[in-house]
């Protein structure tokens, strides 16, 4: 699939780079963030990145693991706030309305895919409630087969201790991220539904066994 030149202005290119180093200062020393073969996420041209959802913490984590520039999918109701609304956009964060039919928000996911940009879904729909991996919601096998890019899986392990649903502020709990082997989209293509899911849920099992998640699940309200 050929890539298209994505051209950004030069204070979008330095603002997200600015995040993205501060984000790194941060998780590395106040959190001890570790990230395990990081090196998987290096794929030439479009991708669809698939992450466990422990924390409104993912997207940040998970962004500032990757070299290159991440595209994040935001619910509308983050864009109310201008301010907010102009840093998330700022940052390539894609709209999605929820309560409609999430239409401009689909295609505008498999535009960025097709132009060889990485787009970050979390198949599990939403935050865990106790720590541990979910079933998968079927969403993102659309965009998969639409896009026709490799899927990269990742779990991300202690974001819910850090910051967990019914926290409002965030505990110095150590994390760890975990890339594992990337599904080509050949295989994307010859596999069922049913087949697909569970391919993508063993592949982020098998990260969040080695990230070496804690035992305990408690978590207070800050």
């Amino acid at each position: 699939m050929a890539s298209e030149i994505v051209r950004r202005s030069p204070f979008k290119r330095f603002f997200y780079t600015l995040v993205q180093t501060g984000a790194r200062i941060i998780g590395v020393h106040l959190f001890s963030l570790r990230g395990i073969d990081r090196d998987l996420m290096e794929v030439d041209g479009g991708a669809l990145v698939l992450c466990t959802h422990q924390s409104t913490l993912d997207p940040v984590l998970v962004g500032l693991s990757y070299n290159g520039r991440l595209n994040y999918l935001a619910r509308r109701t983050l864009f109310n706030n201008p301010v907010f609304s102009w840093i998330i956009s700022t940052l390539d964060a894609i709209e999605v309305d929820r309560d409609r039919s999430g239409l401009s928000g689909l295609k505008e996911t498999l535009k960025r895919l097709k132009r060889g940009e990485k787009v970050l879904i979390f198949p599990e729909g939403t935050r865990t409630e106790d720590g541990k991996l979910q079933p998968l919601k079927r969403g993102f096998i659309s965009v998969a087969r639409r896009s026709q890019v490799p899927l990269i899986p990742i779990a991300v392990s202690g974001a819910y201790n850090a910051l967990c649903r019914t926290a409002t502020l965030p505990t110095f709990f150590p994390l760890k991220l975990a890339i594992g082997t990337v599904i080509p989209a050949e295989d994307v293509a010859k596999l069922d539904d049913d087949q697909l899911i569970q391919l993508v849920e063993s592949r982020l099992k098998k990260c969040f066994d080695r990230t070496e998640v804690v035992k305990s699940y408690s978590c207070a309200s800050v």
